[in-house]
């Protein structure tokens, strides 16, 4: 299987297009460490509200139980700090569940933010670089010697542009009905270096 062309400047750029997405795809994953661990530092907040809450809570829960020792008017002066300890309780549950929130949605955003541009290029890069290797090796199974030519001199005359056919020849088909062998070598290398290969020596 041919994975790169022959040709050394399109070999340079299929080279060149592998470093870039390896590096495309560590640029995307450390964005996506970064996303993670901003998100996750939404974390301290959330602590330090369960942290205040509790606190809150049980220093409302120990007044009021001093004040319910209080002969007399203990409970009724006990009832507004029991009521602010379940506040204080509450909160630290909100705070609770915002960590966790926090704890799920970290790893999700980071890897979004990763794994979208990561696969878009991925995708692109593959297409091509498929299109190529099926390309490549279809034409390949056709080179082994120069009669061979004549079949990529028809395909130059029926798929490339018309203006590097009169680079070649003002009359490629009547060269090709002819069997000009220089005209068709040139037509035939048009065409294999439009597949990344060299015609045979």
């Amino acid at each position: 299987m041919k994975i790169y062309s022959d040709l050394p400047a399109r070999r340079s750029a299929q080279l060149l297009s592998d470093v870039f997405v390896v590096c495309w795809v560590a640029l995307c994953a450390w964005v996506g460490r970064i996303v993670h661990d901003a998100v996750l530092g939404l974390r301290q907040p959330a602590d330090a509200v369960v942290d205040a809450g509790g606190s809150f809570g049980e220093n409302m829960t120990g007044a009021g139980q001093l004040l319910g020792r209080l002969p007399g008017v203990g409970d009724d002066l006990a009832k507004p700090f029991r009521s602010a300890a379940g506040n204080g309780e509450q909160l630290a549950a909100a705070g609770r569940d915002f960590g966790i929130a926090v704890d799920r949605l970290a790893p999700i955003l980071g890897l979004v933010t990763a794994l979208t541009p990561i696969l878009l290029v991925l995708g692109i890069w593959l297409v091509a670089r498929v299109r190529f290797v099926r390309r490549a090796r279809a034409a390949q199974g056709f080179v082994d010697e120069d009669a061979d030519l004549d079949l990529f001199a028809l395909r130059a005359m029926a798929r490339q542009p018309m203006h590097k056919l009169a680079r070649i020849s003002d009359d490629p088909v009547g060269a090709w009905r002819a069997r000009d062998p220089e005209v068709i070598r040139r037509l035939a290398v048009l065409e294999l270096r439009s597949s990344g290969l060299r015609p045979p020596d």
